[in-house]
C-alpha cells in the first residue's frame, strides 16, 4: 500500500506492567527470555491470582508530591504511563504541540474507601434501623473528595496537568472494549484528517479488593495455582488472571511525524470494534468478520496474532478454535495470548496489544510462545500482526499493525 499523508503512525509507547517499565523489559521478557520475571502474586488475595505492578519511581514522571497524593493508584500508573509515552515520542516539554495534542482515554470507575465501607457493614449488622444508619455514615464518613477521585475522566485530567497535554479529551468506560473504541476514535480521526497528533492509553490497577470481589461475583476469576491462559480455557473452571499495567501510545499522521522528523515503530492500518451477545460462536462471528474485512491489506503477507484469549471457557474455545482453522489454512501463523504473562489489564488490556505489535514490527523480531498446548508455535518474524481483544463480558475487536514502510 502506498504511503499517505494520513496513515495513521506509532511514534511513542509507554507501557508499564508486572514485567517491568519501560519497553526493554517487556521485549526482554517476551521476545528473550520467553516467561514472566515476576510471578503472580498469590498469597495477597487468594485463592485470586494477580499480576502486581513493578515498583516505580513516581516523581520521575509525576514531579510533584501534591499531585501524586491527589490520585488513586490507577491514575497514578496512568499518568506516569502517559509521560513514558510523550517522552519516548520525543514530546516531553513540546509546549507548542502539547497544546494542541488530542487525547483519548478508557478509564473505569474510582477506588473504593475499604475502611470505611467495612465500618459501614459491621455496623449494619447491630443498627436499629439500618436503613436510616446507611444514609447517615455514607453521608459523613465517606470523605467529599472520594467522589470527585471517582470520576473517570480524571485520569486525562492529571495528564492535562501534570504533561500539558491540552487539546481535546476524550474518556471511554466500558471494560475492555472501553480500550478498543479509544484506538479507534484516535485511529479514525487521524485518518479522516480530524486530527494529526493524538495520545490514547489507559492504565488499570489491578490489586484492588473491591475491583476483585466484582469480577469474582460475576465468576469470571481463575482460582488457584497460575496456569496459561490457554490452560485455563481448556479447564471447566477456567477464568481470567488480571494483572495492573497502562499502556498509552502516541499516534500521529504521516505528514506530521515527518515534518518533526520522527520514526515510527509502526503503521496502524485498521481498528475494529463489535459486540456480540455472547451466545454460541457468536464472538467468533464478529471475529471472523473483522479478520476478513483486515484481511485485504495483508498483501500475501500472513500475519501474526497478540490474541485476546483471556482463559474464561466458552470465549477462549471459540478464539482458539478460529485461530487453529485460520492457522491451518496458512492465513495466521505466530498465535500467542498476552494474558499469560502479564494478565488482563482491563481497559489498558487492547492498548497493551497494540503496543506490544508495534514493538515487535519497530524491532523486526516476535515473541517466544510461553504455552505448551500446542497453539503456541515458533514463528518467523512478521510485518505484519493482529492485535485481538475478546472482553471477560462483552466485545471484540481487531486491529492491524505493521511496517511503516
Amino acid at each position: 500500500m502506498s504511503a499517505a499523508a494520513n496513515d495513521v503512525l506509532v511514534t511513542g509507547i509507554g507501557l508499564i506492567s508486572s514485567l517491568g517499565e519501560g519497553l526493554d523489559a517487556h521485549w526482554q521478557a517476551l521476545a528473550v527470555d520467553g516467561g514472566s520475571p515476576t510471578a503472580p502474586e498469590t498469597e495477597k488475595f487468594k485463592p485470586f491470582p494477580v499480576f502486581p505492578m513493578v515498583p516505580l519511581e513516581l516523581d520521575r514522571q509525576i514531579p510533584r508530591r501534591a499531585d501524586q497524593r491527589q490520585m488513586e493508584t490507577w491514575q497514578r500508573l496512568g499518568t506516569y504511563t502517559a509521560g513514558l509515552a510523550l517522552a519516548d515520542a520525543g514530546l516531553a516539554g513540546d509546549l507548542e504541540r502539547l497544546a494542541r495534542m488530542d487525547m483519548v482515554v478508557a478509564a473505569g470507575g474510582g477506588e473504593r474507601d475499604l475502611a470505611v465501607d467495612g465500618q459501614i457493614l459491621e455496623g449494619l449488622e447491630t443498627a436499629a434501623d439500618p436503613a436510616s444508619f446507611l444514609n447517615e455514615h455514607l453521608a459523613n464518613d465517606l470523605r467529599p473528595t472520594l467522589f470527585l477521585a471517582q470520576l473517570s475522566n480524571l485520569l486525562a485530567g492529571n495528564i492535562s496537568i501534570v504533561h500539558k497535554v491540552t487539546g481535546s479529551s476524550r474518556t471511554f468506560m466500558g471494560e475492555e472494549i472501553a480500550g478498543v473504541s479509544a484506538v479507534e476514535v484516535a485511529a479514525r480521526r487521524i485518518a479522516a484528517g480530524q486530527g494529526d497528533l493524538f495520545l490514547v492509553g489507559a492504565a488499570y490497577n489491578a490489586e484492588r479488593k473491591d475491583m476483585l470481589l466484582s469480577l469474582a461475583m460475576g465468576r469470571t476469576l481463575w482460582q488457584g495455582a497460575p496456569k496459561t491462559v490457554w490452560q485455563r480455557g481448556a479447564s471447566g473452571e477456567g477464568g481470567m488472571i488480571t494483572g495492573s499495567a497502562g499502556a498509552f501510545l502516541v499516534l500521529e499522521s504521516r505528514a506530521h511525524a515527518e515534518a518533526r522528523g520522527r520514526t515510527a515503530y509502526a503503521k496502524l492500518t485498521g481498528v475494529l470494534s463489535g459486540r456480540s451477545r455472547r451466545g454460541p460462536g457468536e464472538a467468533a462471528a464478529v471475529a471472523s468478520r473483522q479478520f476478513d474485512e483486515l484481511s485485504r491489506h495483508f498483501g500475501g503477507f500472513t500475519p501474526a496474532v497478540l490474541s485476546g484469549a483471556n482463559g474464561i471457557p466458552a470465549t477462549t474455545a471459540e478464539e482458539r478454535a478460529l485461530w487453529e482453522d485460520l492457522a491451518a489454512d496458512e492465513r495466521v501463523d505466530g498465535i500467542r495470548a498476552t494474558q499469560t504473562l502479564i494478565g488482563n489489564a482491563i481497559e489498558a488490556d487492547f492498548p497493551i496489544r497494540v503496543a506490544l505489535a508495534a514493538l515487535a514490527i519497530g524491532r523486526r523480531g516476535f515473541y517466544l510462545p510461553t504455552d505448551d498446548t500446542g497453539i503456541e508455535r515458533p514463528a518467523e518474524t512478521p510485518s505484519k500482526i493482529l492485535a485481538t481483544s475478546w472482553g471477560f463480558w462483552r466485545g471484540e475487536g481487531m486491529a492491524l499493525v505493521e511496517a511503516a514502510g
